[in-house]
């Protein structure tokens, strides 16, 4: 008869390469890990997870998230002729993703490993995502350096994880919601101790600018940066910083050429600019067109035969029109020159 291992305590969760002590914490979680992300985030995770996907390039073949847990992020990395890859220390997240994905067909595959020792070749991996994990990685720097190591060169690192309180005049309100509410839920789970470790987590992983200078130093380059929810939870797209021998190459303008093919949010920005300068176009021309009709109109009105009444209303038509198009093609003009929606 085998026993199980005593339980680590809660303070082997901060200790360096903590594998035994987060997957433990994990499994016991597990069940109820869903719901309680939903009322810690106000139901907005979901979208951060898309917004996270987003940023995966199109071309991406083989594609890790990392830290995976019940496989949540998967869903919209799966895609035909590309292999993905989920990777969890807690064999009780990675029962739940697997019950979730299957085992057939386009389904993820997923493995059991510690993050500071990925059992891939180097370069192997297109992107790693990897969402709301990296703070329990310690030392930080270290496991990024891993991430690097089985990123491909012209790879792509998407990081989404909660930030720290900072200065501001919300900052009392995330403060609270972090060191008070954030443990108070827990008590809805079966190891309330995990989510008392998930509050300090938070408030130990610090602010957005500290995380791009760890990136920094483990080898990456900081191509892109968004917060959501007023600065609560940020969104990092990194790259690998090119070798010394990498960096004599002819050079050529656009991502492209530096080895990052476009997301679906570049494709669609571009898109959406060039039907924006479509309907700024006919709205112009149909603005002008208002003109030149506001101006004939008003010069021969008087031989028209038009009662007092009709000519009222197409001088009141001519002028609605003239001011709405005129409005609306400065929107247009004022959009197209400002920066995209967010996919």
């Amino acid at each position: 008869m085998t026993t199980r291992a005593p339980a680590p305590s809660p303070g082997d969760r901060f200790e360096p390469r903590a594998t035994q002590a987060m997957a433990r914490m994990f499994d016991d979680v597990s069940g109820r890990y869903d719901l309680l992300n939903r009322l810690m985030t106000l139901g907005r995770d979901a979208s951060w997870r898309e917004a996270m996907v987003r940023e995966v390039p199109d071309d991406a073949r083989v594609v890790l998230d990392l830290c995976t847990g019940n496989g949540v992020s998967l869903d919209g990395l799966r895609a035909p002729g590309r292999v993905a890859v989920g990777m969890d220390s807690s064999m009780g997240m990675l029962r739940h993703a697997i019950d979730a994905h299957g085992r057939m067909g386009w389904a993820p595959r997923f493995a059991c490993a510690d993050a500071f020792r990925i059992p891939l070749r180097d370069g192997v991996v297109d992107a790693i995502t990897i969402a709301f994990g990296v703070r329990n990685l310690r030392p930080r720097v270290e496991a990024l350096r891993e991430m690097r190591r089985v990123l491909a060169p012209d790879g792509t690192l998407v990081v989404l994880e909660a930030l720290a309180p900072t200065d501001g005049p919300l900052a009392p309100a995330h403060r609270l919601w972090v060191r008070r509410v954030i443990p108070l839920a827990g008590k809805l789970s079966p190891d309330p101790s995990a989510y008392e470790y998930l509050s300090r987590s938070i408030l130990e992983f610090g602010s957005a600018e500290g995380f791009s200078a760890d990136l920094r130093e483990a080898g990456f380059e900081v191509i892109g940066f968004r917060s959501f929810m007023l600065g609560a939870t940020g969104l990092w797209v990194a790259m690998p910083t090119p070798e010394l021998g990498h960096r004599l190459q002819t050079a050529h303008l656009g991502d492209v050429a530096r080895g990052r093919m476009p997301t679906r949010a570049a494709l669609r920005s571009a898109e959406w600019r060039r039907w924006t300068a479509i309907q700024l176009a006919v709205s112009v021309v149909l603005w002008v067109g208002l003109i030149l009709a506001w101006f004939l109109y008003h010069n021969s009105s008087d031989r028209m035969p038009l009662d007092l009444w009709q000519r009222r209303m197409a001088t009141l038509l001519l002028d609605v029109a003239l001011v709405g198009f005129g409005v609306r093609s400065v929107l247009l003009a004022w959009r197209l020159l400002g920066p995209p929606p967010r996919f």
